[in-house]
């Protein structure tokens, strides 16, 4: 397991009340977390210490500079392990996942060997706290997470990775880049979702990027990568890749998506390349004449942030379903645009009963958004998103 493929797990749905042993197990976990994340470096140092005496293979998992994984890993993994009480939505999450690590050569070996660095590493830190019963939950709820991955893995019949080659690369703002790729053979992905890639910039680095098109006929793929403060591979797309580039991509993931036949209207809320895997969607739902009615707010600090605003304009104009509201948090009268950020814009027009919603963007605008929307009366179980660490 390498921190760079593993996000945060998606809420799109209530979760099924877990059994009262699940939910005492997971208490344990919570409870001891909280008293060793202060120490996370130390038991960062120690983790991988052990991993890579255990399994000196895994080494090769990561990038050469170690500074840059820091505490990513251990803070996923317990993350994940925490989520164990929530199946609905953990263990589709962990067989996407599952056949994501196939791309480094993952073996059942090397998850046995991530389990007891990991166990102990905690357990060096939390001392006479580290009691039986403590050990045995972080112990049951890690084999729960490795047999769901183990056996994904397993089943899985496409390619661990598909070699994909850039045929174009365009600055569209000064920290903003679209990049074309076609792959040797087509990446089997459906609109919304999102893939791990490496670029030749920075091996052993993969990140997660959204396809923004949907699936073409020649298989190629459109991504569109902000530069952001101290990121290592979205810097180095942005500014150094070029045609004839070879990246590496790993397996789609991801639940965002539209039931068009059985949807009765869609909200869409997109902030900054967030807007990727809707603009992915609203590509594929474009092949018909009809579909539910579609509203997508697209938002970002000012206008010169909305990049791809006049070509969804364009795609509303031949599209009846489809409706563009821009949002702009600053920006005095700028006409056609709703001010302020993007959960206050869609708060506005209330609760949105009987739509579904999709919510895409950083990490910190999915959570306002979201918690915003319960606060106005939205249903959770209306709500999907995808959230993943960018860089």
């Amino acid at each position: 397991m390498t921190a760079d493929s593993i996000s945060p797990i998606p809420r799109s749905a209530a979760p099924r009340e877990a059994p009262a042993a699940v939910t005492a197990m997971v208490r344990l976990i919570r409870d001891t977390w909280a008293r060793s994340e202060p120490y996370l470096p130390e038991i960062s140092q120690f983790f991988y210490g052990m991993l890579f005496t255990l399994a000196p293979a895994t080494r090769d998992f990561f990038p050469i500079n170690m500074e840059v994984q820091r505490g990513r890993l251990v803070r996923a993994l317990v993350r994940i392990v925490q989520m164990v009480d929530r199946p609905d939505d953990l263990v589709p999450f962990l067989r996407q996942l599952g056949r994501d690590h196939r791309k480094f050569g993952v073996i059942p070996k090397h998850y046995e060997a991530v389990g007891t660095a990991l166990l102990a590493a905690l357990k060096s830190h939390l001392g006479a706290e580290w009691t039986p019963a403590v050990e045995r939950a972080w112990a049951e709820a890690f084999t729960i997470v490795a047999r769901a991955m183990q056996e994904a893995a397993a089943a899985d019949v496409n390619p661990p990775f598909w070699s994909a080659t850039v045929v174009e690369h365009r600055r569209l703002t000064w920290d903003l880049a679209l990049v074309r790729l076609i792959p040797e053979q087509p990446v089997p992905y459906t609109p919304g979702q999102y893939m791990s890639v490496e670029v030749p910039q920075r091996p052993r680095l993969w990140r997660y990027l959204s396809p923004a098109n949907a699936p073409r006929a020649d298989g190629g793929i459109e991504f569109h990568v902000r530069a952001v403060d101290g990121g290592w591979v979205s810097r180095a797309i942005v500014s150094h890749t070029q045609p004839g580039d070879v990246w590496r991509l790993g397996p789609p993931i991801g639940r965002l998506a539209v039931d068009r036949e059985r949807s009765k209207g869609v909200l869409m809320v997109a902030g900054g390349t967030g807007l990727a895997p809707l603009r992915a969607i609203l590509d594929h739902l474009a092949q018909w004449g009809e579909n539910p009615k579609t509203r997508l707010f697209y938002g970002g600090p000012a206008r010169e942030d909305l990049y791809d605003l006049e070509d969804l304009r364009a795609l509303a104009a031949t599209n009846p379903w489809l409706s563009i509201i821009p949002v702009v948090e600053r920006g005095e009268d700028l006409p056609g645009c709703e001010q302020g950020t993007l959960a206050e814009a869609v708060t506005r027009y209330g609760a949105w009963p009987e739509h579904d919603i999709l919510v895409s963007g950083s990490p910190a605008m999915i959570r306002a958004t979201v918690s915003r929307m319960l606060v106005a009366g939205s249903a959770l179980g209306q709500i999907q998103y995808d959230p993943f660490t960018v860089d």
